[in-house]
């Protein structure tokens, strides 16, 4: 999950006189703030325990991932203009209880049919929610304060994703009240009824001051067309490719193109449109978004790694977490790292992130065929270094590629791009995964099905890190 959220189009009016309550409604904020990305990244080592008590398949696996991640990158932007609209303080606590009330229907989901639809209602309502604490601090601050509380906002975001993993393997290990995996969606509950009446008596309301408009239908056809793209790509290789899903695969580019001819139709009109099309005129801003989609395939070792761990090797879900304690140890250092080295490197340091994450990768592929941990961990910490480099870095530098005054919904489009690419990375990649296991489990076959996986992670990195290469800084 990106740790930079701003999809609001219009800029949050700034506070004249400093809230004194605005250092107790920060706390709020990032509360509500560390739910979205520690519920994409804490079920990974619950999988494996969900597939067994749910009886699910390989296909329900993966859309309990993509399904969040998908729902949540379309929504996004959208969300931010509830906020803009409706009042922030109001739309965030909406979105909270909404968010709370989707992790209690995962947490009692008697079927996969119901679990996934618990996690796609999470992503939207995390999108619902999310927006809201960035442009909230940026209008409840004044200037001079403003950079301590967007380090800890940026922080937050940071230790939700590397904590989750390690989180849910140590829920499943604790098995509190006897609830297993299902502890992982219930734990968000105690945040929510703390952070829900905190963030009414704390939080002053806030809102643009000319609030665009909603574009429903636009958002209505951006589901449908990443719908289109990947539930066929996970359900349909399980079933054998049945013509349905041939069929949405073909519909993808149409509706596409039926929504980019909307965008256009928006703008033309005068309207508020979720992506205005000629913002991807800016130079360069196209090919760092393509880089964007290829960079966060990463998203799809979490998944493949828990298997290789709990299935392949045997080991408890707490052992699967704790495993990726020094990739988080790496990628919590890495952003404290890059500020020192883009004063050096510039535009190439997201390149040397990337880099870095390339060859640690191919020594984690090299590492599960020798019985030596410490490679391993090394080639975890690299991994996380690299991360924590590459990240911040990429998605500065495109959002510095434009004007100021739609450099927030810039910053809105590269996130949901990290989503959308982490949601067709858990569909491909972790289809591939399932295809080369075919139908065995033995630990060989999971060993060279993860060995596969991680390579094809790697080419997508360097992918990125070749269209990264070549961006120049825009001189304003």
């Amino acid at each position: 999950m990106s740790n930079l959220h701003n999809p609001t189009a219009s800029a949050p009016e700034p506070t004249d006189t400093p809230d004194p309550r605005r250092w107790a409604a920060l706390v709020v904020l990032l509360a509500g703030s560390f739910l979205p990305p520690l519920d994409f990244f804490i079920v990974n080592t619950t999988l494996p325990s969900i597939r067994a008590s749910l009886h699910a398949s390989s296909a329900t696996v993966q859309l309990v991932i993509s399904g969040y991640a998908a729902s949540y990158a379309v929504f996004l932007i959208a969300g931010g203009r509830l906020g803009d609209l409706y009042g922030r303080r109001r739309v965030f606590a909406a979105g909270l209880l909404g968010f709370a009330g989707a992790s209690v229907i995962c947490g009692v989901a008697w079927s996969p049919a119901v679990l996934i639809a618990g996690r796609v209602l999470q992503g939207v309502t995390a999108a619902v929610m999310a927006p809201q604490s960035l442009a909230s601090i940026h209008a409840l601050f004044p200037a001079n304060e403003k950079a301590k509380a967007l380090g800890y906002y940026g922080t937050t975001f940071g230790l939700a994703s590397v904590v989750g993993q390690m989180l849910g393997g140590a829920l499943i290990a604790a098995n509190p009240f006897g609830l297993g995996w299902r502890s992982v969606f219930l734990v968000n509950l105690p945040v929510a009824a703390f952070a829900i009446p905190a963030a009414l008596l704390l939080i002053r309301e806030n809102r643009a001051g000319r609030p665009p408009r909603l574009d429903v239908r636009g958002v209505v056809l951006l589901a449908a067309t990443l719908s289109a793209l990947v539930v066929p790509l996970i359900a349909g290789r399980e079933q054998g490719w049945p013509d349905w899903s041939i069929a949405l695969l073909l519909g993808f580019l149409p509706l596409l193109t039926l929504f980019w001819r909307h965008e256009h139709r928006v703008v033309r009109d005068g309207g508020d449109p979720l992506v205005i099309p000629a913002m991807l005129r800016a130079p360069g801003l196209l090919r760092g978004l393509v880089a964007t989609l290829c960079f966060y395939a990463i998203a799809a070792f979490f998944l493949t790694f828990s298997i290789y761990e709990q299935s392949g090797l045997g080991r408890s879900p707490l052992h699967a977490g704790l495993a990726l304690l020094p990739l988080a140890i790496g990628f919590m250092l890495g952003p404290l790292t890059s500020p020192r080295l883009h004063r050096h490197l510039g535009a190439r340091t997201p390149v040397v992130g990337m880099v870095l994450e390339v060859i640690s990768l191919v020594g984690v592929a090299l590492s599960v065929h020798t019985d030596t941990s410490y490679f391993l961990s090394s080639a975890l910490f690299v991994l996380g270094f690299g991360q924590g480099i590459a990240l911040p870095t990429l998605v500065r530098a495109l959002i510095d590629r434009v004007e100021g005054k739609i450099a927030g919904l810039v910053s809105g489009l590269v996130s949901s791009v990290l989503q959308i690419s982490a949601a067709l990375s858990v569909a491909v990649i972790g289809g591939l995964f399932y295809s080369v296991l075919g139908n065995r489990s033995d630990p060989a076959t999971i060993t060279y099905a993860f060995t596969i996986s991680t390579v094809i992670i790697s080419v997508s990195l360097f992918a990125a890190a070749l269209l990264v290469n070549g961006l120049e800084p825009v001189r304003k």
